[in-house]
């Protein structure tokens, strides 16, 4: 089944920013596109403001005057669904309901003919239940674009359960026809971005509420080491704080409040206090007029170490010892079986977050995981309150001698960044064991639906079969509520390779 032909008559039944976002989409596609919306006059308006959008393409020379105005004589406006019987695809974008979104299946079924494509923009319904109002829900299909819908390149085509093959690869076709990329998944609870999405939420928020460092702190730490466009905190202050936890939470209630899933009570306070963030002038962060700016903690200057020592293999961080060099610290290398730290002039060690805490050992100051050491411009580094103040100071020391600003956070088991990237690459691989989605399609889903700077399974490929696992699994030590406890799919994932090594 190939896509549907430009001269097709595509439908867009509710005119708010997603349904006027797909309109646009298909109607620069070439489509001739119909708008619906059930209050009076809405879709006039929402016709209006398309050809507002797109007078201000043709100013920035990204559309021709021609092409815009064959593309204003393709929009159509109509005031009942009966406008839409001649469609050959029908996207509705109305309100986040199921009881609506089953009411306006039905009234469509009985419109529209039989080889029409229906398709639902919804982010956090089950595609199935929406089909089962239909007499045939074959034919229904999720088409779940990001918002802005004409910049942003991904569309999640989710399959109902009843959902036909045809009906899949149709919408699939259409919306790589219409220029996006789309990724097939299967109906489950959050599709691919939404589900996977949640720990680089929630991580931030319970190393927050554990005292380890303040939204600044953590936000930029997100973006400076771990290469993330924005932080968590001022994402979701854009995002509205309303509306990331009612994802949350819906997502939560669907894995039937499953625990890797629990939403962040720091966050339903602020919901609960009316701070959504940009758009009341307060969330995590103050956005009012002349408030000042939260600036993360930055260490002040230290001396860097005379000297480091490499006790084994630091793994993902084995590029610090070519840029200690580089920076003229001495370092000496002596082979450990079963150490993986950098030894400092004090005696003190330096290791990569591994799960563990300061305060179980006598003199350990960890550091955060980075997607690139040489990159970053800002590491993080965890003590006790009883670890020696010089180890802490030769550790930030150090890593001010290679350039970065230094964090010092709380004795918080996985930091930052590592404990966010373990857990999203727990959630991928049982994603994938779980039938959701490819590895192929969810590294895809993440970079361009949340702009992640790697997918899920290019930082599993790139960390170590067994990193994620092990990291995991000493948080789950340490907090043994189940949040942390690695999934089968990553166990099977990590003795796989021991197995083909010869690890008995």
């Amino acid at each position: 089944m190939t896509a549907l032909d430009l001269s097709s008559l595509v439908a867009v039944v509710g005119t708010g920013t997603m349904g006027q976002g797909i309109a646009q989409v298909a109607l620069t596609a070439g489509h001739p596109v119909r708008l619906y919306d059930a209050v009076a006059g809405r879709a006039g308006e929402a016709a209006a403001a398309i050809g507002a959008r797109l007078d201000r393409l043709v100013e920035k020379d990204r559309l021709t005057a021609a092409e815009r105005d064959a593309a204003r004589a393709r929009l159509t406006p109509v005031d009942t669904l009966a406008g839409l019987a001649d469609c050959a695809l029908v996207v509705e974008a109305v309100l986040e309901r199921l009881d609506v979104k089953q009411d306006l299946m039905r009234a469509l079924e009985d419109v529209v003919g039989e080889d029409c494509l229906l398709a639902t923009n919804t982010s956090s319904l089950s595609v199935t239940a929406i089909g089962a109002a239909l007499r045939n829900p074959g034919r229904l299909v999720g088409l779940h674009f990001f918002n802005p819908a004409p910049l942003l390149p991904l569309v999640e085509v989710v399959s109902g359960f009843a959902t036909d093959v045809t009906s899949a690869t149709r919408a699939y076709e259409t919306a790589r026809l219409w220029g996006k990329t789309p990724v097939a998944c299967a109906d489950t609870p959050g599709f691919i971005v939404n589900r996977i999405a949640r720990p680089f939420y929630a991580e931030a928020f319970a190393v927050h509420e554990a005292q380890g460092a303040d939204p600044a702190t953590i936000d930029a730490v997100l973006r400076e080491s771990g290469g993330f466009r924005m932080g968590a905190f001022e994402l979701t202050d854009l995002i509205g704080q309303d509306v990331n936890e009612s994802v949350t939470h819906s997502v939560w209630q669907a894995f039937f409040q499953d625990v890797r899933f629990t939403p962040s009570l720091s966050q339903r306070r602020l919901v609960e206090s009316g701070h959504l963030g940009r758009k009341t002038g307060q969330g995590w962060y103050d956005h009012r007029d002349g408030a000042e700016r939260a600036e993360p903690h930055t260490a002040e200057k230290r001396r860097p170490p005379a000297h480091v020592i490499v006790e084994g293999d630091l793994g993902p961080a084995s590029e610090l010892l070519a840029m200690i060099r580089e920076a003229g610290i001495p370092v000496r290398e002596e082979d450990e079986d079963n150490g993986t730290r950098l030894v400092l002039p004090s005696g003190g060690q330096l290791a990569l977050a591994d799960g563990q805490t300061s305060v179980e050992f006598r003199d350990v100051v960890y550091f955060d995981l980075a997607l690139d050491y040489r990159k970053a411009t800002r590491i993080a580094v965890s003590a006790s309150q009883d670890t020696p103040q010089q180890t802490l100071s030769e550790a930030i020391g150090l890593f001010q001698a290679l350039g970065k600003d230094v964090s010092v956070i709380g004795d918080v088991p996985g930091m930052i960044v590592a404990r966010t990237v373990a857990r999203i690459v727990d959630l991928a691989h049982d994603a994938v064991a779980k039938g959701v989605a490819t590895e192929e399609d969810i590294d895809t889903a993440m970079r361009l639906g949340v702009n992640y700077p790697l997918g899920p399974f290019e930082w599993s490929r790139r960390l170590g079969r067994v990193w994620a696992h092990d990291l995991l699994e000493e948080l789950h030590l340490r907090e043994p509520s189940g949040r942390y406890a690695p999934s089968l799919a990553l166990y099977r994932h990590g003795h796989s390779a021991d197995k083909r090594e010869g690890t008995p």
